[in-house]
Order: C-alpha cells, then structure tokens, then sequence
C-alpha cells in the first residue's frame, strides 16, 4: 500500500509541476529513484502519465482562455498575447517538444490550447517530450547503469 501511495503521489506532484505551479517532480524522481525501494519503470510511468495529464489541463484551459480576453484580470495584454500567437504559429507544434523545459514549457501548453492545436497531436508530442525527460532523470541519477 506505501508503493502504491508513493506511485500516486509522484504523479499528483508531476501533474502540479505542468501547471503553473512552481513545483520539481525532478527532484522527487530523483530521490524516489535513490532509495531503490520502488521499481524504476512504474516512477517512471507515474511521473510522465502526472505531468502528461497536467499539460492536458493547460491544453484544455488554453482552449477556453481567449473568451476572458477583454477583462480586466485577464493577465496577458492583447498585443503580449498577439505575439505569442504568432510565434506559435511560426514554429507550429514542433515547439511542444520544448514542453519540458522550465519556465517556458509549461505556458506552451497553455498556448497550444488557445491555438487549438489538435488534442491527439497535442498528446504525442507532449508525452514524447515529457517521457524523455524523465528518462534522462533517471539516466543523470542512476548513473545510466
């Protein structure tokens, strides 16, 4: 039950952490993965599934956002927003393998909702990106054993 405890929570901090949320999953893979208690391919799978998930969050909020646009909270200017747009639309879904990059890849999602990027597109090259991170964690932590 304790593996199963740590499993979901290692994707629910995962999930987080693709939001804005300024949270590591990281971190916690990596010493998740230092205590060899825990089998490497379900930390693995936990944390890309979480994180995939989060994005889809974002993905789906951007789908929505553009509605607020004209209110007065509403957290980007018009002109801000406009260039983002077109930059997206220069570099097109080729930008989402950069998702798993700080700062950054987090707000992509976000845009590539509000430019209605297709979901099932969305969803191959996020998890491609986000399952090559976690790989390389593993592989930085473990030594590539």
């Amino acid at each position: 039950m304790e593996a199963l405890s740590v499993y979901l929570g290692l994707a629910a901090l995962a999930f987080g952490a693709a939001t804005l949320l300024p949270l590591q999953s990281e971190a916690a893979l990596a010493g998740l993965l230092l205590t060899e208690r825990y089998a490497t391919l379900l930390l693995l799978l936990a944390a890309t599934l979480g994180n995939i998930a989060g994005s889809t969050l974002n993905w789906w909020l951007g789908t929505h956002l553009e509605r607020f646009r004209q209110r007065r909270w509403f957290p980007v200017s018009a002109e801000h927003l406009a260039r983002i747009q077109a930059a997206y639309q220069r570099w097109g879904w080729w930008s989402l393998l950069l998702s798993w990059t700080p700062v950054i890849g987090d707000p992509l999602t976000l845009v590539a909702g509000v430019m209605r990027e297709p979901l099932w597109r969305f969803l191959v090259v996020v998890s491609l990106a986000k399952a090559t991170r976690y790989v390389v964690v593993w592989g930085l932590t473990l030594g590539w054993q």
